[in-house]
């Protein structure tokens, strides 16, 4: 669901439109638990989601972020931010006119608020918005063998919305 925030340049409304999100709680690499969010273009619909077109999208939101990294580098801090709406959290992508809401778990968004930040993970191929956790397991283990993920921490900002 988009929500609107200030009006700027950034991403445009039909790439976070396209955008498929998932979150869960984890372990990081130093056993500590982290909120984790994908993010991945949702399945074509229109001849123009090729494959290139679709890899292309998710590489612009990644520069967008400020840049994440492969699986073998240290993860940044990226540029989207965190922000609570009520009991929801929202993405917001710097320069966006719109924020993204996130599927959230209490369990998950106790993480985001506890810890200030979430593990993102951003796929640069297609996921159907309706995968359960199963599949995003599938594909997340099929992306990373094949380095198909970047990765970034998102913080969460002090105020709310």
């Amino acid at each position: 669901m988009l929500t609107r925030t200030a009006p700027t340049t950034g991403p445009d409304t039909g790439l976070l439109a396209s955008l498929g999100a998932w979150t869960w709680p984890g372990t990081a690499a130093d056993g500590q638990q982290v909120a984790h969010l994908l993010l991945a273009h949702r399945l074509g619909r229109t001849s123009h989601d090729t494959p290139a077109a679709i890899e292309a999208r998710m590489r612009h939101l990644a520069e967008t972020l400020g840049g994440l990294a492969r699986a073998e580098d240290p993860a940044p801090e990226t540029l989207g931010t965190l922000v609570t709406v009520g009991s929801h959290v929202l993405l917001r992508f710097p320069g966006a006119r719109w924020g993204l809401k996130l599927p959230a778990h209490p369990q998950w968004t106790r993480l985001v608020h506890d810890n200030g930040r979430a593990a993102l993970v951003l796929g640069l191929d297609p996921l159907a918005q309706w995968a359960d956790a199963p599949r995003v397991d599938a594909y997340l283990d099929a992306a990373l063998a094949r380095g198909r993920l970047l990765f970034g921490f998102a913080r969460r900002t002090s105020r709310t919305a």
